[in-house]
């Protein structure tokens, strides 16, 4: 007897309904994201050859072509590790809350409402910060656009960049304020363009670059240029930045657990084969640049287009081919955009359900009509356009985004991975799960993101002045130290209410009333979620 597809689906729905109440929570998301849709998200996020091009300013001045081929191999090892990690955690437990709820439920019951307090607010405002990274990259982009368009005469300002970065945003919002199943079917069309883009870098790039901009295998593979004054051996490590912005956010995935199907097993493939693809593909494409860029780096990094890989594409296809090219990019880069700040929006509901928020039952609430949390999506794009003023201060100021959601991400990564290993509790591994390897990995995902998260305070150049310090420490120290306050605040504070993830499950489930319910779990009290008319 045949079995109807909708049989399937029911069935997995059904499954993954039960898991998700085990963990503590109702099912309040549709569930119309397929295992491809889910690995979407998570490559769209990546956005492979729109984000290379958005870092590059980095890699190239720290080491030229050497770091580029070889340093995106040896980053890549480590955030393979990062990534198997992560993916037994969300095998075992695929909630929207990821992170911060695997945190309070694997460490010690002395510090793990403080340890998921940190893992949720860091989470935040990596998820933030990376949306504004991105947006204020395709605001950049688009005026480098221009700047092709107008044959390299025109130059822009700081502000009108944040003008840009403004609409992105404002546009964003709106778009992923529809509901989920338009979101769930974009993920294909960005999955298409982002093969499609690599490939016609890593094939057409090298046919259509003219012999003086062609360089040798030696060259190539082999020449390191250093010329921000760090030493070589420090200037190598600071080029990471590129590879680990690059292919980050792999947590996305996790975020949209709530609304995938079969997601003990999606979540958790869809992490580790964004990271394989994307590295496999990103070399591909570091490769083909490194041969068809010419040797004059400093002019390509001075150049006025104001992007590295714009300039590179302008000397091999010309003015009317980059336009076009870069176009693609534009599109890719706008594309990665919404799928940020969809997954975002996610993470900063799931947070609110949990109260971790100031005004949490504001935030936690699902609109009747898009069945999308409209309202946390709104609260992500204002704060990403608060941390755009950052363009005011300097260039410099505002590049600290990228290290920004680097180092605020690996917070919220080493807490969980390092608390399975480090406490005693009743760990159980779901599908996904490396056995005997599981600690060896997760100490050498740990220690490179302890390592890396020290490095990426450092400035871009030996000589700094105020405008020109890496702004990420003030950022993030800011941030987090507020929410340390707003944790420890007399009276009011979290320490006095906060009982990490709350169970919504409703009480008439178990016949018995909120508080009892509450009282029997041991979390805490927590907030009804408010279904809010369009």
């Amino acid at each position: 007897m045949m079995v109807s597809p909708s049989s399937n689906s029911h069935s997995e729905h059904t499954r993954d309904e039960a898991v998700l109440a085990r963990l503590g929570y109702k099912q309040e998301f549709r569930r119309e994201f397929t295992p491809l849709e889910v690995f979407g998200v998570a490559f769209s996020i990546v956005g492979l050859l729109p984000s290379i091009a958005s870092v590059l300013f980095n890699a190239m001045p720290n080491g030229g072509p050497l770091a580029m081929v070889w340093g995106w191999l040896f980053a890549c090892a480590f955030i393979m590790c990062i990534g198997l990690a992560m993916a037994e955690l969300a095998s075992a437990a695929p909630t929207s809350g990821g992170l911060y709820y695997w945190t309070y439920s694997l460490a010690s019951p002395r510090c793990r409402n403080f340890l998921s307090w940190i893992v949720g607010y860091s989470n935040t405002i990596a998820s933030i910060a990376a949306f504004a990274s991105v947006d204020w990259a395709c605001a950049i982009q688009i005026t480098a656009a221009v700047s092709i368009a107008s044959n390299q005469v025109y130059v822009t300002t700081n502000g009108q960049i944040y003008g840009i970065f403004a609409a992105l945003v404002l546009s964003h919002a709106v778009l992923v304020s529809l509901g989920t199943q338009i979101l769930a079917r974009l993920q294909r069309l960005y999955i298409l363009l982002n093969v499609c883009l690599c490939f016609i870098v890593i094939i057409a790039l090298p046919i259509a670059t003219p012999s003086e901009f062609r360089n040798s295998a030696s060259y190539a593979l082999g020449d390191f240029t250093n010329l921000d004054g760090w030493p070589s051996g420090f200037a190598f490590i600071l080029s990471l930045l590129a590879p680990l912005w690059t292919i980050g956010g792999y947590d996305s995935s996790v975020h949209m657990s709530e609304e995938a199907s079969n997601a003990t097993t999606a979540i958790p493939w869809a992490i580790i084969g964004s990271i394989a693809i994307s590295a496999a593909l990103g070399w591909g494409i570091n490769v083909s640049l490194v041969f068809c860029m010419g040797s004059d780096l400093e002019g390509i990094l001075s150049s006025p287009i104001g992007q590295p890989m714009a300039q590179i594409f302008y000397n091999s296809f010309g003015q009317k081919g980059a336009l076009a090219l870069w176009s693609l990019v534009i599109v890719a880069q706008y594309m990665m955009g919404s799928s940020v700040l969809l997954v975002g929006s996610r993470q900063t509901f799931a947070f609110s359900r949990d109260g971790g928020l100031p005004f949490s039952r504001y935030f936690y609430r699902i609109n009747s009509y898009t069945g999308t949390p409209v309202n946390t999506v709104w609260l992500d794009a204002l704060l990403a356009l608060a941390i755009g003023l950052l363009a005011f201060v300097s260039t410099q100021a505002i590049n600290a985004i990228f290290t920004l959601v680097v180092t605020s991400s690996y917070i919220s990564y080493i807490t969980p991975i390092a608390t399975r290993f480090a406490f005693k509790n009743d760990f159980k591994p779901g599908p996904f799960n490396l056995g005997k390897f599981s600690f060896p990995v997760a100490a050498i995902a740990v220690s490179w993101m302890v390592f890396m998260n020290m490095v990426f305070f450092f400035p871009t150049t030996p000589q700094t002045t105020a405008q020109e310090m890496n702004y990420t420490v003030v950022v993030l120290g800011g941030f987090m130290s507020l929410a340390v306050f707003w944790y420890y605040c007399p009276v009011y504070g979290g320490v006095h209410w906060f009982n990490g993830p709350v169970s919504n499950l409703m009480s008439a489930e178990k016949g018995q009333d909120d508080e009892s319910a509450s009282e029997k779990t041991g979390k805490g009290r927590g907030v009804d979620v408010l279904i809010v008319d369009a």
